[in-house]
């Protein structure tokens, strides 16, 4: 009798404890936190990361894949206040989508040690093992859009609207800059950094002073360039976006838009995480890996030979005949 009841309290036991074990193997449900520093529906940055999990929720279901997130965290004490609540509530993976929180990573993940950080635009690793990075090279469809801005171009004169000089923002002002040039030697790229991802009226007085100086196309990057979009409309002006489509704000000027999918870099993180990897990998999505996407706005009447020059680009920089060179 003591030996039955012996072995029923291990198989109690047992059982207690599979039914109480660490976080990610006891639900069956993986959990992503998220920190954003604009709203998820900002047509720009942090829609981009929004729609991925999303996408990734739609695949993966409910029961198994939940996701939280913190959006408009423009301060970035706030910002670390929210990743270091997250890492104590046990998420499997929080993200800081933004290099502004590199910092706050650093002083933040050495204190969870078996819980893993992904923080971009950036490839820096920090040092840390339970840090993944994550970087987008948007230097490949700036060129793209470059190069069908010039095409279209009559007067010969373009206008970038521009955050801050950093990152993926340069990146892709810089790219952009090639590929119209690339396109026609002469043609004058007129760039005004603002100095804000957030300012939505400087990114509208930036885009009326480039298009009084008579640009005829405009493109520029973040999510204040709502701002600069509103006067592409009112003026006319053909529109060249990045990070997400933004045709919806103004579908008659929209002609095309590099989206961000960040699913090919989350679906990978996610299985080295299950398989108990933390970090110590930094990505990077272009167009060959299909992280960047060209997406033409079917509202605006295109015409065949500058689609053709976009979609000769697209598969130069795949096959790597055209390299696209931009400073740091």
């Amino acid at each position: 009798m003591r030996k039955i009841i012996v072995l029923s309290l291990v198989l109690v036991l047992a059982l207690l404890l599979a039914a109480c074990g660490g976080g990610q193997e006891s639900s069956g449900k993986f959990r992503v936190a998220v920190v954003m520093p604009s709203a998820i529906n900002d047509l720009a940055f942090s829609q981009s990361m929004h729609d991925a999990l999303t996408a990734i929720q739609s695949e993966m279901g409910e029961e198994d894949f939940e996701f939280v997130y913190s959006d408009n965290l423009f301060v970035v004490d706030d910002a670390a206040a929210a990743l270091r609540d997250y890492a104590s509530e046990g998420y499997d993976l929080i993200i800081a989508h933004g290099s502004q929180y590199g910092a706050s990573l650093q002083e933040i993940a050495p204190d969870f040690p078996e819980t893993s950080f992904m923080w971009g635009t950036a490839g820096d690793l920090m040092g840390l093992d339970n840090l993944f990075a994550y970087e987008a090279l948007s230097q490949e469809g700036g060129y793209v859009n470059g190069v069908m801005a010039a095409a279209l171009s009559e007067g010969g004169t373009i206008g970038v609207v521009g955050p801050i000089e950093v990152g993926d923002a340069k990146l892709y002002v810089d790219g952009f800059m090639t590929g119209a040039k690339a396109q026609k030697p002469d043609i004058v790229v007129n760039v005004n950094y603002i100095g804000s991802f957030s300012d939505v009226a400087l990114a509208s007085e930036a885009a009326q002073t480039h298009a009084d100086a008579g640009a005829d196309a405009l493109t520029g990057t973040a999510q204040m360039v709502v701002g600069a979009i509103g006067v592409a409309e009112e003026r006319g002006i053909p529109w060249f976006g990045t990070q997400a489509y933004q045709a919806s704000l103004a579908p008659d000027i929209v002609v095309a838009c590099q989206v961000y999918d960040w699913t090919v870099v989350l679906d990978e993180v996610i299985g080295l995480v299950k398989d108990g990897t933390y970090g110590g990998t930094a990505y990077a999505i272009t167009l060959e890996n299909g992280g960047l996407l060209i997406e033409y706005n079917d509202g605006y009447s295109l015409p065949g030979d500058v689609k053709s020059l976009a979609d000769d680009a697209i598969a130069g920089i795949k096959d790597g005949s055209i390299t696209v060179n931009v400073g740091e």
